[in-house]
């Protein structure tokens, strides 16, 4: 699998990134399945946090074994200095490890929320403590929704992060504004050296009244020449690192094959990617 340098961190990430989500509702037995097989396919990079259900604690025994051999990122959505201090320890003693290579913070809910965060006493503070300490050598943010990007740019104004995280498909990229603010999130990116990863990438749409057959929260695309070419597409996109890879395990093993095939997409079949989302229903609104 390709690897990509995560930006000033100089770490080579593999391309795709594995998703804690995936563990979230699965036996200990399924997650090491799908963990064995990430290992396979060369990925190197873990994306957790401990919303996603029981995916720490799956994910402890392959850290206590195999920290020196992952990038780790982490997460926490708690808004105050004391909160996300509780939740980064808790994590670490889930995991089973002495400290992240990357603790973000998490789903950035618009602008007030950012300010919220980085202002005094918030959520920052605990993250600047535990880079201090030697809990995390860097510091990121992450973002659903359309106003993901417009977020990350005004949190990048207050505080050099080292990475970022948001949403990026075909059907995302077909909304101008979305696109607009995407893009200079990207160039943003490049010249300050950040770390870029995306999330629903293999976005088909909203579940709405259809039953669930993943865990995912989204409708994904699960046809193994679909996610190739939704996985060609955002990763052509200049300034990204990797993709985060869907959260149910029985998705992971046709993205991990895919990436293992990856060419990156030329503007035309970029276009006619464009041309085709529109049959999609969008997952934001």
């Amino acid at each position: 699998m390709d690897k990509r340098r995560f930006g000033r961190t100089n770490h080579k990430s593999s391309i795709i990134i594995f998703g804690g989500a995936a563990l979230g509702k699965v036996t200990q037995a399924e997650a090491d399945r799908a963990i064995e097989s990430a290992i396979r396919h060369g990925v190197n990079h873990i994306d957790i946090a401990p919303s996603y259900g029981e995916a720490e604690l799956r994910m402890g025994p392959w850290m206590k074994q195999h920290r020196k051999e992952f990038f780790l990122g982490c997460k926490t959505t708690e808004r105050t200095k004391q909160g996300a201090w509780d939740e980064l320890r808790r994590s670490l003693d889930r995991l089973q490890t002495d400290h992240f290579d990357l603790y973000q913070m998490h789903s950035l809910q618009g602008i007030a929320d950012a300010d919220e965060r980085l202002g005094p006493g918030g959520a920052i503070e605990a993250l600047l403590e535990a880079k201090a300490q030697g809990l995390t050598k860097y510091l990121g943010i992450t973002g659903h929704g359309l106003h993901s990007a417009a977020t990350h740019m005004h949190a990048l104004s207050r505080f050099d992060f080292d990475s970022a995280l948001f949403p990026l498909n075909p059907v995302l990229w077909a909304n101008p504004a979305y696109r607009a603010d995407a893009e200079r999130l990207l160039e943003t990116a490049r010249t300050r050296d950040l770390g870029v990863m995306c999330i629903k990438a293999w976005t088909k749409g909203p579940w709405g009244e259809r039953d669930r057959s993943y865990h995912t929260w989204y409708q994904p695309f699960d046809d193994a020449p679909t996610q190739q070419q939704v996985m060609r597409f955002a990763l052509s996109q200049s300034g990204v690192t990797g993709l985060c890879s869907a959260g149910d395990v029985r998705l992971i093993d046709n993205i991990l094959d895919a990436a293992e095939r990856f060419m990156p997409m030329n503007l035309f079949e970029q276009a006619e990617m464009l041309t085709r989302s529109a049959q999609y229903e969008p997952l934001f609104t």
